[in-house]
């Protein structure tokens, strides 16, 4: 039942996605989501608003059913972490991208604009990102010192690495799903693997209008799959794992600010075919 249980929400994240994507589509279309994309062509962000929007109703019917007696399979804190972790890190996003401009990328383009005076949409999301982070972590893990911080760090360089990852369609959603394919194996059908199955199933039900340039995943579902995801490894993983996914982080988070990842996938065959794979010619 459980691997049952597992595929349902999975699907239900899918299929609500897919709906909110019909329904939604006249709030899609307002002016203030509308920004040029890569290619320039005029395309909604923030669409991953809609992972957000459509995790809220699967968790409320969760737990309904359980105040009936039913579905208590999965009933854990870690859906109510996971939640919060994507609102969290959801609202975070959808200010950079309604308030955020390009004139400022990475730690040192926000750093200097703090030399400068000014505060910016990436800067207040970052602090806020590794705040969120620490309360999230430290709810889950009730730890001490280093190991605290050190968890924290996985989930706000998660974030920020979803959004390092968000130049091209679809990308930050490939990169989630299969990161996530070794923690759905490691975290199975038990809490953890239950409360991430509608996140990234949402995700994928919002990838082919991201690769067809309909909609934007934009900061908003970059920072909640990224967040999603390294929650999901602190809950899960033993303290080795988490360790080597830190550094694993760290690396990937301080690469972006020395190279492009677009320039190193075109330059490398098998990352250009998977990142190409669905999209526009």
């Amino acid at each position: 039942m459980g691997a049952l249980t597992w595929l349902l929400l999975f699907l239900c994240g899918v299929v609500t996605v897919r709906l909110l994507v019909v329904g939604a589509a006249g709030v899609l279309a307002a002016p203030a989501l509308q920004r040029r994309n890569f290619r320039d062509r005029q395309v909604a962000t923030a669409a991953g608003l809609l992972v957000v929007l459509a995790i809220v109703p699967i968790e409320a019917v969760r737990a309904a059913l359980e105040l009936a007696g039913l579905g208590r399979e999965g009933a854990s804190a870690a859906r109510a972490l996971v939640l919060l972790a994507c609102l969290g890190f959801g609202l975070l996003g959808l200010v950079d991208d309604l308030l955020g401009t390009e004139s400022d990328r990475g730690f040192r383009g926000h750093l200097l604009a703090l030399r400068r005076g000014r505060v910016t949409t990436g800067a207040l999301k970052l602090a806020g990102g590794g705040a969120l982070a620490l309360v999230v972590v430290a709810a889950a893990r009730p730890l001490e010192g280093w190991q605290l911080l050190a968890d924290a760090l996985v989930v706000a360089l998660a974030a920020n690495l979803g959004n390092l990852l968000d130049r091209a369609p679809g990308r930050t959603t490939k990169v989630a799903l299969v990161a996530y394919v070794p923690l759905a194996f490691v975290a199975g059908s038990g809490p953890v693997g239950l409360a991430l199955a509608p996140v990234l199933g949402g995700a994928l039900g919002l990838l082919a209008d991201d690769l067809r340039e309909r909609v934007m995943l934009g900061d908003t579902g970059a920072n909640v799959l990224g967040a999603a995801l390294g929650l999901g490894a602190v809950l899960e993983l033993g303290s080795g794992a988490r360790l080597v996914v830190l550094v694993v982080l760290v690396a990937a988070n301080v690469a972006a600010e020395i190279v492009s990842f677009s320039a190193v996938i075109e330059r490398t065959p098998p990352l250009r075919w998977l990142d190409g794979l669905g999209r526009r010619a």
